[in-house]
């Protein structure tokens, strides 16, 4: 009995001391590849064309151009104020309230040079849609065998003129030397070389100037103020408003 004991108690005791069997881990599931999916390019929007002048229509592009020119939205009449003198113009040129005061500081500049003192003017201020049509349609219906992209190189048609946004001045001089208003050869008058070299100082910067990739005629008297700082109060409204025609087409010269 005690021999039975002894033995059940060693084969016990030896089968506590042994190791456990290693037990294999399951093997890792295989790799499943993520689904392919399919990016479609973005939809082509198709822009209802537009029409001019009772004689046809021309269908914007994709960035919303037409005939080379930006849409831009058209400002209440009732927020817009007389331009200091000697720019109103008899109350005709209107401005956005916003620029006034770096406008106010230009005219005083140009005052403060003996070249260019007492000879500023407005030529053209804040333009209405009904106004530029007039003056888009113009060159069209005058009887000049002239179509929608030839004028639209000089002017804008109505909803894609800067003017209408109350930012934008042309500017230009009572002394004129036998240079038209709005012409090239205004940048060779002393108001014209007065502008380029100062006018950014004052939040203004030059719309189309020559050799614009954007295929606008060079207007050396078309300023559109942006502010000399997006910091400025109302230049982060006028940059928004610009925005694209500054990203696409930066005007020169500009402020920083």
């Amino acid at each position: 009995m005690r021999t039975v004991l002894g033995v059940t108690l060693a084969l016990t005791l030896a089968a506590c001391a042994a190791p456990p069997a290693e037990v294999a881990a399951p093997a890792p599931p295989p790799p499943v590849a993520a689904p392919t999916v399919a990016i479609a390019p973005p939809p082509i929007v198709a822009r209802a064309p537009v029409a001019l002048c009772e004689r046809g229509s021309v269908a914007p592009t994709r960035d919303g151009r037409l005939l080379n020119h930006f849409p831009y939205p058209g400002v209440s009449e009732s927020v817009l104020l007389p331009a200091p003198p000697p720019l109103d113009d008899g109350g005709a040129c209107r401005v956005h309230p916003a620029m006034l005061g770096d406008l106010n500081r230009l005219i005083a500049a140009s005052n403060a040079d003996p070249a260019v003192a007492g000879k500023l003017r407005s030529v053209s201020c804040h333009r209405g849609v009904a106004f530029q049509a007039q003056t888009f349609c113009a060159g069209i219906l005058s009887g000049r065998s002239m179509g929608f992209r030839d004028r639209a190189w000089a002017s804008a048609p109505p909803g894609y003129s800067e003017h209408a946004t109350g930012y934008v001045v042309d500017f230009g001089t009572t002394d004129r030397g036998g240079c038209p208003d709005a012409d090239a050869c205004f940048a060779a008058t002393p108001v014209g070389k007065w502008l380029i070299a100062n006018a950014a100082r004052y939040g203004f910067e030059m719309s189309f100037p020559a050799g614009n990739k954007q295929q606008m005629k060079w207007e050396p008297w078309h300023w559109r103020w942006v502010g000399t700082s997006a910091a400025v109060p109302g230049a982060t409204a006028a940059r928004a408003t610009f925005s694209q025609a500054r990203k696409s087409f930066p005007a020169r010269p500009r402020p920083e």
